[in-house]
């Protein structure tokens, strides 16, 4: 199983965030943080590094009964969804697959609420 839902599109990396971000958005997710890597890594460190967000995006709804479930789950919270610059004008978006994550946690009550997750991501993947 692999552990993330991806997509490369011939987008501009600004015009693949915003329209992540509006994917997101229409599948019930709103982003609760933002980290640009690229901007870090040359601020921290002095690293030159192409394009690269990672947008944390949360389902109140769906976060909620997770912690109901598991109180503990909110370490793998929110799910990450990144947007990189691929090269030659291509721009890539990975969401995490919240089924691969949640294998880690032995309750088969979150295990369909991963399946819900999924869902949304792939639906918002699938949508840009």
């Amino acid at each position: 199983m692999s552990y993330y839902i991806n997509r490369t599109l011939r987008l501009p990396f600004d015009e693949a965030v915003s329209r992540t971000v509006q994917a997101l958005k229409s599948e019930g997710f709103g982003i609760i943080s933002e980290i640009d890597v690229s901007a870090t890594l040359k601020e921290k460190a002095g690293i030159d590094y192409p394009a690269y967000r990672i947008l944390g995006a949360c389902n109140p709804a769906m976060a909620h009964k997770a912690l109901v479930l598991e109180d503990k789950v909110g370490t793998m919270l929110p799910c990450n969804v990144i947007v990189r610059d691929a090269g030659n004008g291509a721009t890539e978006v990975a969401a995490v697959d919240p089924l691969a994550s949640m294998q880690a946690i032995a309750n088969p009550a979150l295990t369909d609420l991963a399946r819900a997750v999924r869902a949304r991501l792939q639906a918002a993947v699938q949508h840009l």
